[in-house]
């Protein structure tokens, strides 16, 4: 077993029942004592856009941003896909604090290191 848990996450705004799941499971990941990191990509980018997780929220009432702002305070690695993110016109410039650019390199690398929840 690993302690080193990788959210893929590929949804954002067009299903955000999965986009608050997937920060929800990093969160949980790393209250549970776990390595937690979260990868963002295709349409998962939009969640590190400045202010735009405040408008996605799941079925059941929990919100993408609430969870995304105890990732941020507790300082899990969120890696946004640079190519993904520059086809949707998202520059580092735009992203929320504590979220960085990456390529699949450093996703492979997580990917190879844990455990890897996808949505």
């Amino acid at each position: 077993m690993t302690d080193n848990v990788v959210v893929a996450l590929s949804c954002g705004t067009d299903n955000p029942n999965r986009a608050t799941r997937g920060l929800f499971f990093a969160m949980m990941a790393h209250k549970q004592g776990k390595s937690a990191s979260v990868f963002l990509l295709d349409e998962g980018v939009f969640l590190a856009r400045k202010g735009l997780a405040e408008n996605v929220q799941a079925a059941t009432g929990d919100r993408a941003d609430d969870h995304l702002s105890y990732l941020q305070e507790f300082g899990v690695p969120i890696y946004v896909c640079t190519p993904c993110a520059a086809a949707r016109g998202i520059g580092a410039e735009d992203l929320v604090e504590g979220a960085e650019m990456a390529t699949g390199d450093r996703f492979i690398h997580l990917a190879c290191d844990g455990a890897v929840i996808s949505l």
